[in-house]
């Protein structure tokens, strides 16, 4: 039984494009860390996830911007939420420097950790066409 060419990585395409885009709200952050009244933000990966692979609430649509493409970074926007602060600045920041740099490593290692394991079923694949022949 053949498996549909979308369906040979898992959940790992769809988290790269969730894993991509976290990288650059955080870095957002960070970059506004000292700027008056900005509001840090972060995407809930798990229900972004959960959603973008049918498992959720319905509550991410999907948005196709060529016609057989689904396009995760549109879906993620839809997923920011404001980060609840542990300590906010005088000037409203919310950003914490320390909890953004440490979320955006963090994050980083679950990118690779994906890109990692795709690169591993591809190595497979390959494999199995070649025969194991170079």
């Amino acid at each position: 039984m053949s498996q549909p060419i979308d369906n040979l990585f898992g959940m790992h395409t769809g988290a790269l494009a969730l894993w991509q885009r976290r990288t650059e709200v955080l870095a957002s952050n960070l970059a506004n860390a000292d700027t008056p009244g900005y509001l840090a933000r972060d995407i809930d990966f798990r229900k972004a996830l959960a959603a973008a692979g049918g498992n959720g609430d319905g509550g991410l649509p999907l948005a196709a911007p060529t016609p057989g493409q689904i396009d995760p970074g549109a879906q993620a926007r839809d997923t920011l939420a404001y980060r609840v602060p542990t300590q906010p600045s005088m000037d409203g920041n919310t950003v914490d420097a320390q909890q953004e740099q440490a979320a955006f490593a963090a994050n980083g290692v679950h990118y690779q950790a994906s890109l990692a394991f795709i690169t591993a079923q591809i190595r497979m694949l390959r494999t199995a066409i070649t025969g194991g022949q170079g």
